[in-house]
């Protein structure tokens, strides 16, 4: 094969081999690029679906709250009405008493 031909072949076989190395190179830099997009599309699922969670719990710790809430107001409700239901019964002993301390007094003074 005569010189001139020869460096022909090798001139387009490096052209060959720059045209393939480009052709890796831009098949990377896509790869690249769509592992990072889908790198962001998990990410901002992930952050959608902890919103939500977080939503869910804050949401079940309200209610939690509220129902304990309900239960303490309606045991100070009954302890309450405990407290007036002694206290209606100790009003006639409590006003005897009374009386019969103005008596002692009055019938000391006299």
């Amino acid at each position: 094969m005569p010189r001139p031909e020869v460096l022909d072949r090798i001139k387009e076989a490096e052209a060959d081999a720059d045209e393939i190395i480009e052709e890796a190179r831009r098949e990377k830099e896509e790869r690249i690029s769509e592992a990072r997009e889908e790198a962001a599309e998990i990410r901002d699922e992930a952050e959608q679906e902890a919103d939500e969670l977080q939503a869910e719990r804050l949401a079940d710790a309200r209610e939690e709250i509220e129902q304990e809430k309900d239960e303490i107001l309606e045991e100070g409700e009954s302890e309450r009405q405990a407290l007036i239901e002694e206290a209606e019964e100790n009003i006639e002993e409590a006003v005897e008493y009374a009386v019969d301390q103005f008596e002692e007094a009055v019938h000391a003074q006299a």
